[in-house]
């Protein structure tokens, strides 16, 4: 076994997860916590933002975020059912984490946005944020089918090492 995920990466991923869910299901009958899960999950968000550039190894933008035609060559390969076990996150994963960050970075300021003179009770203002938090819904179902399918396809449970921290050691054909 490697130590993979940080405990702060753990941390901030299933507080995410969290924060993003009571923002979700308080929408409508509970401003207050609706609100303080809106400015956590910002938090968070800026917080693993800072993470993804001092953090540890696997932490760090510079190991999992790659140019967009080595995510559609992965992509690719999911598609044919050859795509390499990595130990830190694939390239379609490491896209989803920066195309989530962004969603939620964007949820968080048109929700913001909305407390200000300027957009308070603003129509289009609410329209906005609705539909980036409907989005981001969109993306982490995308996300779940995604961690499925690696995890089927590997045979590894990545939401236990997102858990505990570990997975399998790499193996020859593995990219470390």
């Amino acid at each position: 076994m490697v130590r993979v995920w940080d405990p702060f990466v753990r941390a901030f991923h299933w507080a995410l997860v969290l924060s993003f869910a009571l923002a979700w299901l308080s929408s409508e009958d509970a401003e207050g916590l609706h609100v303080a899960a809106g400015y956590l999950a910002g938090t968070l968000v800026a917080a693993r933002a800072v993470w993804g550039f001092t953090g540890p190894r696997y932490a760090r933008f510079s190991q999992f975020v790659r140019q967009p035609r080595t995510v559609a060559a992965y992509l690719r390969a999911v598609a044919q059912g050859s795509e390499p076990r990595f130990i830190g996150h694939n390239p379609a994963g490491g896209a989803m984490i920066v195309v989530l960050m962004a969603a939620l970075a964007a949820t968080m300021v048109t929700g913001w946005l909305l407390t200000t003179d300027a957009f308070w009770g603003a129509t289009g203002a609410q329209r906005a944020h609705s539909i980036v938090a409907h989005g981001v819904l969109l993306l982490v179902a995308v996300h779940l089918v995604g961690v499925a399918l690696a995890s089927v396809r590997h045979r590894e449970n990545l939401v236990r090492a997102m858990v505990v921290g570990v997975k399998r050691a790499a193996e020859p054909d593995d990219v470390a």
